[in-house]
């Protein structure tokens, strides 16, 4: 339940006011004079317009400690100058409300840049990709005597992280829930660490896969634990732009690979650099996991698991969230929301049933929650992302383009136009919803890949159109389905089974983007273009009939409030 407190407006925000309302609540109540009923008036803090001219902030988040500190307690009374004291009802933590409190923004950085690197280095393999198959297949360039590599060979070295991403993705379903959050991330720098200099040290073809492998394995554990780690450990009231970002973090990255192809395309044994430069940034990661503490949520999910003693990781999910929480009004208030989370997480596990098993994630509302997140990143990858980007240097050429001459010089444009649109959905996410822009941004998916078959079949002679419909599917894919899918895959699993639900919709992730990949050139030869856009684009109608029916908004919601309220 949403907790309010109620303060005169005249009540001014400062160090000293907060120390003010810590003093009272924690020593003792000031003596109350009752005023006339007909002056008696309450100001709800942070929607009064008086009210928040007093605490001389601009939105309801900037009051959200106040309004946790004074709701740890039963009742409030507070005396003013100008008109006495008002007592105030009495207010009772909801369930995640106080996960909120004392939230500094420097405690809450360190928590998210960490986990985001494990994305960003995902997306610099994308990028870098794209050169070093270039580079270690060229016989001037590669530096090797094994360069004259067979369709299927090249092909393993670009896909080769892929697959390991699909096993990585299959071993998280069975070890996440017991290494927990922070040493997945930590194994998955580890993994990140050693395959890219295995590769980039690889004296033949079969070491060069092996590095692949692993580093695609370190890439199934990152883009299944980054999330979790962020949407537990951080404020409701920013999680969606948070996780948001780590979609713009993993744009970012694409683009890096991009730029450091570009830049080592013409050295001999470039690709080496290419994939091993990914090592430095991952051994920043491990060393900024290691030193992060874990999610409290999970320490106390262990313990009513019976996996660890109750008190002992009650203790160690105080020490956590203290670490996490930069600024504290109280140890009370630390304590209080450990009780809440834990009251929380007990009626969840109860109602679900003591006894667990393999296929409990396709039960009651964890399989309502898998629909949903498994639905909408199966369609993130089938709607034709990998087909409009295959074609993008093509349609910019038409179009007179000198950019689209030079591919890498493409592929930085595309990338920097991701970026901008990726940060677009990251700073509305929490403004405008969830709903709103994966509706917007399917619709204009759809209607760009119906234009694109339009233009093979019919407007060859307009390439606007197809410049157009480019940019509108690429905008539309970033402030949609990029970010929008993990952050509901983050957010939508029941605790109990969040772990082993986020692992399978990263599983049926990678594992459509495998089929699409290897079903792009075969439909290529038979369908052609027209028809390949034809058919993504009823793929993408289907998409947006299955969020409008389907996806839940929970913007502002707590993780707890969205397995109680959106999952029965």
């Amino acid at each position: 339940m949403a907790t309010s407190v109620y303060l005169p407006s005249s009540f001014a925000t400062s160090a000293t006011a907060v120390r003010g309302i810590t003093s009272l609540v924690t020593t003792s109540r000031p003596r109350r004079r009752c005023l006339p009923r007909s002056q008696r008036r309450l100001y709800p803090l942070g929607r009064s317009p008086a009210a928040m001219d007093a605490f001389h902030v601009s939105s309801t988040q900037a009051a959200e400690p106040l309004l946790h500190a004074a709701a740890a307690h039963r009742r409030l009374r507070v005396r003013t100058h100008a008109q006495g004291a008002e007592e105030l009802p009495s207010t009772e933590a909801g369930d995640g409300a106080a996960a909120e409190a004392g939230y500094s923004l420097a405690s809450i950085i360190l928590p998210f840049v960490f986990p985001a690197l494990g994305g960003l280095l995902f997306g610099y393999d994308i990028g870098a990709t794209s050169g070093a198959t270039i580079s270690v297949h060229s016989a001037d360039l590669s530096g090797t005597t094994w360069f004259n590599l067979s369709s299927v060979q090249l092909g393993l070295v670009a896909s080769g992280s892929l697959y390991g991403a699909l096993g990585g993705s299959i071993l998280a379903y069975r070890i996440a829930d017991f290494l927990g959050r922070r040493i997945e991330l930590v194994t998955a720098a580890a993994l990140y660490i050693s395959g890219a200099l295995v590769t980039g040290f690889a004296p033949n073809f079969v070491v060069l896969i092996i590095g692949r492998l692993l580093y695609g394995v370190g890439i199934g554990l990152a883009m299944h634990g980054a999330p979790l780690y962020i949407a537990e450990t951080c404020p409701p009231k920013i999680r969606g732009t948070l996780i948001s970002l780590k979609e713009l973090f993993i744009v970012l990255g694409i683009l890096f690979g991009y730029l450091v192809g570009s830049f080592e395309i013409d050295v001999v044994g470039g690709w080496r650099y290419m994939f091993g430069l990914s090592a430095p940034l991952a051994a920043i990661m491990a060393v900024g996991m290691w030193s992060l503490p874990p999610s409290p949520r999970w320490l106390l999910l262990r313990a009513v698991q019976g996996k660890s003693p109750l008190e002992t990781n009650k203790k160690k999910a105080f020490l956590a969230l203290r670490r996490l929480k930069g600024v504290s009004p109280s140890d009370m208030v630390l304590k209080e929301e450990i009780e809440n989370n834990l009251v929380s997480i007990k009626a969840a596990y109860a109602e679900q049933g003591s006894g667990g098993n393999i296929l409990e994630i396709f039960e009651g509302a964890s399989l309502k929650a898998f629909i949903i997140g498994g639905g909408l990143v199966l369609f993130q990858q089938i709607t034709g992302q990998p087909s409009v980007l295959y074609y993008a240097t093509s349609i910019l050429q038409t179009a007179g383009f000198s950019a689209a001459s030079d591919a890498a010089k493409v592929s930085i444009l595309i990338g920097l136009f991701k970026f901008v649109m990726t940060g677009v959905a990251v700073f509305k996410v929490d403004d405008l919803g969830r709903r709103p822009l994966l509706i917007g941004g399917v619709s204009g998916i759809t209607v760009a890949l119906f234009l694109l078959a339009a233009y093979y079949k019919i407007l060859s002679g307009f390439p606007f159109v197809a410049v157009g419909a480019l940019l509108l599917y690429v905008g539309s894919y970033q402030v949609s389905f990029g970010p929008i899918s993990w952050l509901m895959v983050s957010e939508i699993f029941p605790l109990r089974t969040r772990g082993r639900g986020i692992s399978l919709a990263v599983l049926t992730n990678f594992g459509s983007n495998a089929l699409v990949t290897f079903a792009f050139s075969p439909l290529q030869g038979y369908l052609g273009p027209a028809n390949i856009f034809l058919l993504f684009g009823a793929i993408s109608l289907l998409a947006l009939v299955f969020v409008i029916l389907n996806v839940p908004e929970t913007k502002g919601l707590s993780l707890e409030d969205i397995e109680s309220k959106i999952l029965k």
